[in-house]
């Protein structure tokens, strides 16, 4: 399709004028359709390898590399249909990478699969992305995209509203607060020295707003009570996507 406005490049080539750019290119789309059903998962790769310009004997190879890579040597022969979902996608990324592109889009690569098949396909796309090739992955799901990503990009209405490193944005929106939890009462005498720090006690926590190099003063102040826990206020994605999409 061509664009209304914009343009695309892939490794500095348009695919408009050159075809051939998107032999560089494997995709994974939302949904499970992305092989045949009624073939096994030795035929897909086959099928789509010879489709993407491999030679059958290519195809035969680098699929079997992937079939091992992806933990589905057992099931090679089942056709995709008998398949667990967790399977099928895995298949799907497979697929989509049978050719070696450069770069591969994934269209909610987790969506509709259960916890232990979710952290498969995350393991994958860690691996994939470790390997070299770049990936392009949209997704709703901000806990998917906060432990994957590398840079991220929110649009809101079509426009886009922030494109940076990922924990960049985190950061930006992040407070520079501290909670420490203590197992045991703080005594007059720290609190008066905690005030001179402006920290502020509720029961057993402390606030402190200051320096990181002050915590180091204010951790001599409770000695020698317990430290249960030290916390820093730190956004994550989910905040900072509402933020940005609410934010006239």
């Amino acid at each position: 399709m061509r664009p209304d406005v914009g343009k695309v490049q892939i490794l500095g080539q348009d695919p408009h004028c050159t075809a051939l750019a998107l032999r560089q290119v494997g995709a994974v789309l939302e949904g499970n359709r992305n092989t045949y059903w009624r073939l096994t998962p030795e035929e897909n790769l086959e099928y789509f390898g010879v489709l993407k310009g491999m030679t059958r004997g290519q195809a035969r190879r680098r699929g079997a590399e992937l079939l091992d890579r992806f933990d589905l040597v057992d099931k090679r022969q089942t056709p995709v249909q008998r398949l667990s979902r967790g399977m099928q996608q895995k298949l799907a990324i497979a697929v989509a990478l049978v050719h070696q592109p450069r770069l591969l889009l994934l269209d909610e690569p987790t969506l509709g699969l259960d916890v232990e098949a979710g952290e498969a396909v995350k393991e994958l796309v860690r691996a994939i992305a470790a390997d070299g090739c770049a990936i392009l992955l949209t997704t709703h799901q901000l806990d998917v995209a906060e432990e994957l990503s590398h840079r991220v990009a929110i649009m809101r209405r079509g426009e886009l509203v922030a494109e940076r490193p990922t924990e960049d944005l985190i950061r930006e929106f992040s407070g520079g607060a501290y909670r420490i939890e203590v197992d045991a009462d703080i005594t007059s005498v720290q609190e008066k020295a905690l005030s001179r720090l402006k920290a502020y006690i509720h029961g057993r926590q402390v606030g402190f707003a200051g320096s990181p190099s002050q915590l180091y003063e204010l951790f001599a102040i409770l000695q020698p009570l317990p430290i249960i826990s030290v916390q820093r206020d730190r956004a994550d994605l989910t905040e900072v996507f509402l933020k940005l999409v609410r934010d006239e």
